[in-house]
């Protein structure tokens, strides 16, 4: 006689055991400000990168006060080279709003979160579930695998209607304790055996039942976003020296690539060329999740003064030296770029 199998999350409780992962940063005080900036750097980002951004992060804004109280362009400076800064720009915003209506703290009822910036239903959930360990139900990306599979849930996740089929599906297999655990235990099952490509069903413990593996169709779900094609996008950066070989940086609009960051400029902003600066840097190119970005660079000595005489506003200019520069936040290539005019600046000392 066959027996039972046990409940769906006995099983995964039983693997995470011995098998989960138990020793990730934010799993060593599990306060809920721990627990939501982990939450926050994991969206889109695999868990290899967050860790040490995670433990920058909290060695210099241990605490929600600390964050709500630190200036924007630090908070970007710590999050540079993770992607996607507007979460880093809905974090900022989130601390000073709990400051100024929760008291500091980050509220413990899911929809007073979900009503604070970057705070989204699963997030929320999250943060609930991992700080307070009270039952709530989360569908990141690694949770909408497993489901995908196991309930043999068909259609991008991104519809409507596949969205609610994949939330009545955690809603049921969530137990109704061992929520703290439960919710590691999920979302390390996605991560490291149901994984996107490759899954390991041998080692599985949900095997038995995942309709997926049974009809042979793992390779299949989550049914994969609609191709997008990648867009080419060229975008002419001037770097713009001044007499004291400080770097111009603007900071660029929140809308947009690299909302918020500072950047090298892509005008001359009405400063007058005095001198030019090359060879130019090398063209790069860099990839985003849509885009396909080609970065070219004019390397100019200007007139620092000569802006303003063109009537041209430097409320979001500054001037720095490029190792300063290196302390903001800066999209990647930019930071790339920058590092690289100090090296030269070093050959030219040796040389």
């Amino acid at each position: 006689m066959t027996e039972p199998i046990a409940p769906f999350a006995t099983r995964i409780l039983n693997w995470w055991q011995s098998s989960g992962r138990h020793d990730l940063p934010w799993q060593h005080d599990r306060s809920p400000y721990r627990v939501w900036v982990s939450e926050i750097m994991l969206q889109q980002t695999q868990v290899s990168t967050v860790i040490d951004y995670f433990n920058r992060f909290m060695a210099r804004f241990p605490d929600l006060k600390t964050l709500a109280r630190a200036d924007l362009d630090e908070v970007l400076a710590h999050w540079s080279g993770l992607g996607y800064y507007a979460r880093a720009r809905n974090l900022h915003a989130c601390a000073k709003q709990c400051l100024l209506e929760h008291k500091g703290h980050l509220p413990d009822d899911p929809s007073q979160l979900e009503a604070l910036p970057g705070i989204g239903r699963s997030t929320a959930h999250a943060i609930v579930a991992q700080a307070h360990n009270r039952r709530a139900v989360i569908l990141d990306g690694n949770v909408k695998r497993v489901l995908a599979r196991h309930e043999l849930i068909e259609g991008y996740a991104g519809k409507a209607s596949v969205q609610k089929a994949l939330w009545a599906a955690a809603d049921r297999l969530t137990p109704e304790d061992s929520a703290r655990d439960y919710t590691q235990a999920i979302m390390d099952l996605g991560a490291t055996v149901c994984r996107r490509s490759r899954p390991n069903c041998t080692d599985c413990p949900v095997n038995q039942d995942c309709q997926a593996r049974l009809l042979g169709r793992t390779h299949e779900l989550p049914t994969p976003r609609p191709k997008r094609e990648k867009l080419d996008v060229a975008l002419h950066f001037f770097i713009l020296r001044n007499k004291k070989d400080e770097l111009l940086l603007e900071r660029r609009k929140e809308d947009g690539i690299w909302g918020g960051l500072w950047c090298l400029p892509q005008t001359l902003g009405g400063f007058r060329v005095t001198k030019d600066l090359g060879p130019d840097l090398e063209p790069m190119m860099h990839l985003l999740t849509h885009r396909r970005l080609h970065l070219s660079f004019e390397h100019c000595l200007v007139d620092e003064k000569s802006a303003a005489a063109n009537g041209s506003s430097a409320s979001e200019w500054t001037w720095l030296t490029p190792e300063k520069a290196l302390m903001l936040g800066l999209p990647r290539p930019i930071e790339m770029v920058i590092t690289e005019l100090c090296r030269q600046a070093l050959d030219r000392i040796d040389t």
